[in-house]
């Protein structure tokens, strides 16, 4: 068979020889193979025989049909002729072409794009093995107690439930006449609504919200060009009933999927599955937010952790925005009046009840409830108005509130106070500059996402806001626009083209990356927000903005605008959070170094551990008033107790004694005076020493220092918490009624026992008198200036008004030389004498001169004289006993100086058991109550525990703590995708 198919091949390369287009030669065949003989077609000559050439014309052929045909060219080859074809690049293109080459490409990246597609769908999907327990354990038994076995062969077959069926291939047949007529816009509705279910089912709101606008309008503008208008409305309401079929269901399964997440999160309520819950992320990144907001950054570290910032102008709708996101009328509300004044931070978070509470409070408030709402309300309004600082409107601090409920979106909300153009009666002056820098303070923040209010019924030319945001973000990155009160802006507004103009961005010069269309209510402050819900849904599904294409579908309802911020909010946090925690960390290295360098030997002790550290301090000094020693407690007393009521001891009781004229008359004056003193001053006076007194011990042992142990930094806590103890405390009323009592009697006592007690007296008396005389003395000389002696020695001169004085006194001693028993008080007569002599010696004196003079130089000589009637009365004793019968001399001012004494011992006595059993108790517990005042207190603690060191530990322990807890969030973050 080889060798007839290599005899025809000979038989036909003898024909090509002979023809006109090739050279006659040989060429040697045999060491080729014989299929490469067929192919090549050489021109053997065979040894047997040799036919005659045949000279026959060839018409050129090739397998691709459409390329052009060329001459051949045959190649000069040793041994004969060869035909060479130049057809490489053609042969090569059209293997390359071949359709099976495109089919298997074509199949192969179908399939990888398929399991692509297929990955992300499994990556989509919730994992459900978490909630496993939710299913009853004897349902995963059944196989065990069913067999299903027999019950599979006991259902009919798949025939006999086929021949029950009605024959859909004629009913097919029927329709196929009408396939023509109806496929261009079946076609066409079917990609529409393929478009609206990937829309509604399988796309996120938030992300399609930020497609570009051009692109949806030139899509309208080509489906215009392709149907007529009839069509179009026609297919425009079709797609509309469409998207609300699917919108119902999305919602009913929302709320089944929300009533099951909230059975999945009560479940630890009723002990199924118990275990420990972990804080939700929302939670952990709120507290870092909640520290930020109360961290001091004096060493300029920078806050640049994602937030949503709610800004618009006054009255455009940001409060009701707030509300329909976290689904309760949560706010304080007022028609036309400013309600928000100050930054308002909203955590919204899911969870099994519906309720908010504040940072810094344990109380829940349920918002399901309308008494809660109405207490929530009331406490907002509170505090918005206690951070408002007198003389200003609004307040720069931030009042922080968390808001749980199921179906929720996570997300971090600062809502600002609304921006004004113009200040009005009753507002601070600056007030809106500080709306502008609050503004601008919080959207300056490279990460934080703006959410622009603008209200829709009013004209855009009025916006404000607008121009804010704008320089804030030129580009638009981080900005969602939101029209509020579309409902109105529909009726009143004359072109519906201008609301399109804005929710395309082109009205406004600022740039935003998605654009919303919202309703949030009639104007009615009492709707519900199921309420204004029905009513939104029911306004954008009859309204023109929608059926004619002005708006999409995905612009309006905020519940697309909760999806769209929240997904952009968590985008954010996820692109950020790692560059501020190692922003963070930077910090931390530069506090702990300049740590390291200012106080190498000290404790990093933040504020707080400070104030602890003080506290026992001060409590150890307190308890330090305890182990004082009675003697040293009555000796304080009694010398205090002294020094108050010495001056009326000797001016009011013992100087008008004295001046009796015998001993009857004087024990009778003492007696009178001593017991209208104890009922009256002395008791009072005595309680007013002691707690002096334990003031004094008090403020002794607080600012003693203690060596090089004592810490400055704490002697304003301790001045401010002993000022505060000391105000607090009331001395024990029943104190002074049984004081008076102990101290009446010991006055009434005038038995002197021994010969000590009597020594004792007199050098009380002597120590007394000396004092006063010494008292005397110095006034004197201040009224008739310096004696002989100092004036030559210190070249001191007397006043005209002392030269006076001198005159008068030497002139009143003559008097009581001539007189030494001369009454206390001068007679009118004996005033007009002294005048007269000092007259006659050109000295004008007035009579209350005469009078004071006299006064000081009968003091004087009243003290000397009774020292020495001391002196005398010191061998007394004997007399006395004998109660000085037979005797010129009487000592009863030595009775009644002891009498004085006595009395002072014991009433010091009876103060120092009060001050050891009671007060020092009760001071130990105003002391606590203080301190645990102050605790709770941080504004009273950052203005007690101030200075370099005490700021810069608060701060190394802040960033220490961000860090820390945005460690904790990455980590989480990362666990959760």
């Amino acid at each position: 068979m080889w060798r007839t198919r290599a005899a025809a091949a000979c038989v036909i390369c003898r024909s090509l020889a002979n023809s006109s287009y090739g050279i006659k030669r040989k060429s040697p065949l045999q060491n080729l193979h014989l299929v490469s003989r067929s192919i090549h077609h050489p021109y053997y000559p065979s040894s047997k025989f040799q036919r005659p050439p045949l000279r026959i014309s060839i018409k050129l052929f090739s397998s691709l049909h459409h390329l052009p045909l060329r001459k051949t060219k045959l190649l000069n080859i040793k041994h004969g002729y060869q035909f060479h074809r130049n057809f490489w690049l053609a042969r090569l293109a059209s293997r390359l072409l071949k359709v099976r080459y495109l089919i298997l490409g074509s199949a192969v990246g179908g399939g990888y794009t398929a399991k692509k597609t297929y990955d992300q769908w499994k990556d989509m999907m919730p994992d459900l093995n978490e909630y496993k327990w939710i299913v009853p354990d004897f349902v995963w038994e059944l196989d065990e107690h069913i067999d299903f076995e027999k019950l599979i062969k006991a259902l009919p077959d798949a025939d006999d439930l086929a021949k029950l069926l009605p024959d859909f291939d004629k009913i097919g047949e029927s329709f196929t006449s009408l396939k023509g007529f109806f496929s261009p816009g079946y076609n066409l509705v079917s990609e529409v609504i393929g478009a609206s279910d990937l829309l509604l089912l399988l796309g996120s709101p938030g992300e399609t919200a930020f497609r570009a606008t051009d692109q949806g309008y030139d899509n309208d503008k080509q489906f215009k060009k392709i149907s007529d208008k009839e069509k179009i409305d026609q297919l425009q309401e079709e797609l509309l009933r469409t998207q609300l079929k699917y919108q119902r269901m999305l919602e009913r399964l929302e709320k089944e999927n929300k009533e099951l997440r909230k059975l999945v999160l009560q479940r630890d309520d009723k002990g199924i599955h118990q275990r420990k819950l972990k804080k939700s992320l929302i939670d952990m990144y709120s507290e870092v937010l909640d520290i930020l907001s109360d961290y001091d950054a004096s060493y300029n570290t920078q806050d640049h952790l994602p937030r949503v910032v709610v800004v618009g102008d006054q009255s455009a709708g940001k409060t009701s925005v707030l509300e329909m996101i976290a689904q309760a009328r949560i706010f304080p509300r007022g028609s036309g009046e400013m309600m928000t004044r100050s930054p308002v931070k909203v955590t919204l978070s899911e969870g099994p009840h519906h309720v908010a509470l504040f940072k810094d409070s344990s109380r829940e408030f349920d918002l399901t409830k309308e008494e809660d709402l109405a207490a929530l309300r009331n406490e907002i309004e509170i505090r918005m108005r206690n951070s408002v600082k007198e003389g200003c409107t609004v307040s720069t601090e931030t009042i922080s509130l968390s808001v749980k409920g199921p179906g929720l979106q996570r997300m971090v909300l600062v809502d600002l106070p609304g921006v004004i153009s113009t200040v009005t009666s009753g507002m601070a002056p600056d007030t809106k500059e500080t709306i502008f820098s609050i503004s601008k303070a919080y959207m300056q923040n490279p990460n934080a996402i703006i959410l622009c209010i603008q209200d829709g019924s009013v004209d855009a030319e009025r916006s404000i806001v607008t121009d804010l945001v704008s320089q804030m973000d030129p580009q638009g990155k981080r900005t969602i626009f939101v029209l509020t009160k579309v409902d109105l802006a529909e009726k009143n507004v004359a072109s519906p083209s201008r609301i399109q103009q804005i929710i395309e961005g082109k009205l406004f010069p600022m740039k935003a990356l998605g654009y919303f269309a919202v309703v949030t209510g009639k104007g009615n402050s009492s709707e519900s927000i199921e309420s204004i819900k029905e009513y939104e849904e029911e306004f954008f599904q009859n309204s023109k903005l929608l059926k004619t294409c002005m708006l999409k579908a995905h612009q309006v309802t905020t519940k697309n605008l909760s999806l769209a911020v929240s997904d952009c909010f968590w985008k954010m946090v996820r692109e950020s959070v790692e560059q501020q925690a190692d922003a963070f960390k930077a910090t931390r290295f530069n506090l702990e170094t300049e740590w390291k360098n200012n106080y190498p030997r000290l404790r990093e002790l933040d504020r707080n551990e400070l104030f602890e550290k003080a506290k026992n301090e001060i409590l150890d000094e307190v308890i330090s008033l305890t182990q004082v020693t009675p003697k040293h407690w009555e000796e304080i007393l009694q010398k205090t107790l002294w020094e108050r009521v010495s001056t009326h001891v000797i001016e009011n009781i013992y100087l008008p004694a004295a001046q009796t004229m015998n001993s009857g008359t004087f024990n009778t004056t003492v007696d009178i005076k001593l017991k209208q003193w104890t009922d009256k001053q002395l008791p009072n006076k005595a309680v007013e020493v002691a707690w002096e007194t334990l003031q004094e011990e008090f403020s002794r042992f607080m600012t003693e220092p203690k060596g090089k142990e004592h810490d400055d930094i704490f002697d304003k806590l301790k001045q401010a918490v002993k000022e505060e103890s000391i105000k607090r405390h009331k001395w024990n009323e029943r104190a002074e009624d049984s004081l008076r009592v102990i101290q009446h009697n010991a006055l009434e006592d005038r038995s002197i026992s021994d010969k000590q007690q009597w020594d004792a007296a007199i050098h009380f008396m002597e120590e007394t008198l000396q004092s006063r005389l010494k008292d005397t003395e110095s006034v004197i000389e201040d009224m008739v200036g310096p004696d002989w002696k100092k004036r030559w020695l210190y070249w001191i001169g007397r006043t005209k008004e002392q030269n006076i004085r001198n005159e008068t006194k030497n002139e009143l001693e003559k008097l009581i030389k001539c007189n030494e028993e001369h009454a206390a008080y001068l007679a009118n007569d004996e005033v007009t004498t002294v005048r007269k002599n000092l007259e006659a010696r050109g000295v004008t004196v007035d009579p209350c001169l005469i009078k004071d003079t006299w006064h000081q130089i009968y003091r004087r000589y009243f003290l000397k004289t009774a020292l020495n009637h001391c002196n005398l009365c010191r061998r007394g004793f004997y007399y006395y006993q004998r109660h000085f019968v037979d005797s010129e001399l009487e000592c009863n001012d030595i009775v009644l100086f002891w009498r004085i004494q006595r009395m002072l011992a014991i009433t010091a006595n009876t103060l120092r058991q009060q001050l050891t059993n009671t007060e020092v108790r009760r001071l130990e517990k105003n002391v606590k109550e203080v301190l645990e005042d102050f605790a709770e207190d941080n504004e009273k603690k950052v203005k007690l525990l101030t200075g370099k060191r005490v700021q810069l530990a608060e701060d190394l322990k802040k960033v220490r703590e961000i860090q820390e807890k945005l460690e904790a969030f990455i980590e989480a973050l990362h666990q959760e995708k």
